[in-house]
């Protein structure tokens, strides 16, 4: 008998056998009652109980820096702008402010995320110097660059234990907010332990909304499956992100993943209310925005799927922390590896700088070790791209792009 595990779950479902990935006439179960899909409208989704209804494609701007993309984005129907606090700098919230100042409030939905000031890289756990008064502060800073009095969707970002996302400091921080007017939703974001981290959402009754990362390349993709089902069940609305998975199956950018095939593939999943790929350019825009009025895997889109999931390796970090173990410095590593992945799949050197920068390690941790212990899950070779990546941290930022 076959072994039932990752891979031949990600075929069945693509090829047709479980039913989680099937024809535009799916069944829909009664968390996707809402969905509208017909040859000229926008399929839409709720938000979990927020009340909010999105289009499923939405505008990941954390990348961007054309105001004219923005606005041609609101005219093909996308409404939703996810931003965070650090993203450029702070120059991403200024530039949605700028673009958006003049139009209704209430025509766009503007999230936005703010870190806890002490994360620790390792542990996912949070640190003393995380207080709700830091939070909140951040929260004015931001709500001032997006020239608004209130985010629709306040994220604590990249959060990745139960005990992070039930701390009290974090938890009492969104509730002030949402008290005091300036989120009208609170949730968390996401990039590993992503099953634990929405489980804790759950457990908070606090939170309404999870943006999680979620592709097809996560060995754990049955899981977050069913926590997101899970989620759902309450009325806890998820939002996808790092659908992609990377982009690029090399650092040289010349085995694109098929990202239309990967981002119908995630929204398959009426779960899933909508997704927030990074935009950087009109042709991006134009393909993404398409699937706003058709999610029909086409069947060279299926193929593709599984001949790219047959591929080792990639740009991809799933985050699984296999490899911590192994590791005699313990490294953190997964934070290394998304550094990696901005940096080559994103060609994005400024945020893999301003990631690995934060994590205060020299620029070569690996050199003093003769041979490296780790082991990856997706067969990185760990030591070589710890060793690439982290040339960064000597280059000046004025000469990153």
């Amino acid at each position: 008998m076959e072994e039932y595990n990752r891979r031949t779950f990600i075929k069945k479902s693509i090829l047709g056998g479980t039913g989680a990935l099937v024809s535009s006439s799916f069944l829909y179960n009664s968390h996707a009652q809402n969905i509208i899909k017909n040859e000229n409208t926008i399929i839409k989704r709720k938000l979990g109980k927020t009340g909010i209804e999105l289009p499923i494609v939405s505008y990941g701007v954390m990348r961007a820096d054309s105001p004219a993309l923005l606005t041609a984005a609101l005219e093909k129907g996308i409404v939703h702008f996810d931003t965070a606090h650090t993203y450029q700098g702070g120059n991403n919230e200024e530039m949605i402010g700028e673009v958006f100042k003049d139009i209704p409030r209430d025509s766009i939905v503007l999230s936005t995320k703010i870190k806890p000031e002490e994360i620790d890289r390792n542990t996912g756990e949070i640190g003393p110097a995380t207080t709700k008064e830091v939070f909140l502060e951040r929260l004015d800073t931001s709500l001032k660059r997006l020239k608004t009095d209130y985010v629709d969707i306040l994220y604590v970002h990249a959060l990745s234990s139960r005990n992070a996302v039930l701390h009290p400091e974090l938890l009492e921080a969104v509730k002030l907010a949402k008290k005091q007017g300036k989120a009208r939703h609170v949730g968390v974001s996401t990039h590993k332990n992503e099953p634990e981290v929405i489980k804790a959402v759950i457990e908070s009754g606090v939170y309404e909304v999870v943006l999680t990362a979620i592709n097809f390349k996560q060995d754990h993709y049955k899981e977050m499956k069913s926590a997101i089902a899970d989620a759902a069940n309450v009325g806890i609305g998820i939002v996808a992100m790092k659908t992609m998975a990377g982009g690029f199956h090399d650092r040289e950018r010349t085995k694109p993943i098929n990202c239309k095939a990967a981002l119908k593939f995630v929204l398959q999943d009426e779960n899933v209310t909508t997704s927030i790929p990074g935009i950087t350019n009109f042709d991006q825009l134009n393909m993404n925005a398409s699937i706003n009025y058709d999610l029909t895997m086409t069947e060279q889109e299926k193929i593709d799927l599984v001949l790219e999931d047959k591929l080792e390796g990639g740009l991809y970090c799933q985050g699984c922390e296999s490899c911590k173990k192994h590791c005699t410095k313990s490294l953190p590593i997964p934070e290394i590896m998304r550094a990696y992945m901005y940096t080559y799949g994103y060609n994005d050197s400024k945020k893999a700088h301003e990631l690995l920068m934060s994590l205060n390690l020299n620029d070569n941790p690996c050199s003093d070790c003769k041979n490296c212990s780790v082991s990856c899950a997706k067969n990185f070779n760990v030591t070589k791209k710890i060793t690439d990546v982290m040339r960064l941290t000597k280059v000046p930022t004025e000469f990153l792009s």
